[in-house]
């Protein structure tokens, strides 16, 4: 069986020596952004590579151009995912501290987007695998050897860019989704930008509701209504989330796509890129 969306504990853990089979670590954490690394040394899945949302997810910062974490060049991350054991008949599993949110399902997309489909997010976490009694260690994993280097087929479709995002903002016939929690599409609350706020004409889409409070992924059909209810009658490929540095608004695409809503697409730029431009409008 092919896992893309999300995997339980369990079934992880009857694959945990399957040697077509990777695991990956993204913990991190915005405030100590050195606290996924030292959580992977305490503890962490057996085999599991470290993924660092800094070295590994992101490209250099252009001041005035990108947002806070780019999408690194894709020929640079064919080369991460190779060290990491990854070609076409690998299986993925990423997992972080949050059941995706940070940033699990960032590095999910990722995969989708250099064209691999097989990869799937631990649904609760790591929390969900130590909680499930499954094995962990604080042995570091050696880097893989294969004998082909990973062939990305990127798929520039899974993304917006800031222009298209300019002009489907004001288009009724589309939706921007801010991924952000209220307090932040309102421009209140801790702030990592120098200015707060929402992109106008986007709504409120917080991905911290696509969980439960046990921090597992609601139903299906839960989300579904959920969605729904914000899409109205939008077409799922006329869809576009976001969020403050483009890492979070992962978890509401992989949501829809459990959900069964496959198509939305994902400005990786976010509020960090767009407020960037002093001639882009702001809205509270």
């Amino acid at each position: 069986m092919t896992y893309t969306t999300t995997i339980t504990s369990a079934e992880l853990g009857e694959h945990l020596t399957d040697p077509k089979w990777v695991v990956l670590d993204a913990r991190f954490d915005l405030e100590d952004e050195s606290l996924g690394a030292q959580l992977y040394a305490e503890s962490h899945v057996p085999g599991a590579h470290y993924a660092d949302l800094g070295r590994h997810m992101a490209g250099p910062i252009i001041p005035g151009v990108t947002g806070r974490r780019p999408f690194p060049d894709a020929g640079e991350f064919a080369r991460t995912l190779t060290a990491w054991g990854i070609d076409d008949d690998t299986h993925v599993v990423v997992y972080d501290g949050q059941s995706g949110m940070m940033a699990g399902a960032r590095l999910w997309l990722m995969l989708r987007w250099m064209g691999h489909d097989a990869v799937a997010v631990l649904d609760g976490g790591f929390a969900a695998w130590t909680q499930a009694g499954m094995p962990v260690t604080s042995e570091p994993s050696e880097p893989a050897v294969r004998e082909a280097p990973f062939a990305p087929r990127v798929r520039s479709e899974l993304l917006a860019d800031v222009a298209e995002v300019e002009v489907i903002r004001a288009d009724p016939t589309f939706r921007l989704l801010d991924a952000r929690s209220e307090l932040a599409f309102h421009g209140q609350g801790p702030a990592h930008d120098p200015k707060v706020g929402h992109i106008p004409g986007a709504i409120s889409c917080d991905r911290a509701a696509t969980t439960g409070a046990d921090g597992h992924f609601k139903s299906a059909d839960e989300l579904r209504e959920q969605f729904l209810e914000v899409m109205g009658e939008v077409p799922i490929d006329r869809v576009v989330v976001y969020c403050g540095s483009g890492v979070t608004a992962a978890q509401n695409v992989l949501a829809m796509e459990i959900a069964g809503l496959s198509g939305a697409r994902m400005y990786v730029g976010s509020w960090s890129e767009w407020i960037t431009n002093p001639d882009h409008g702001v809205a509270l």
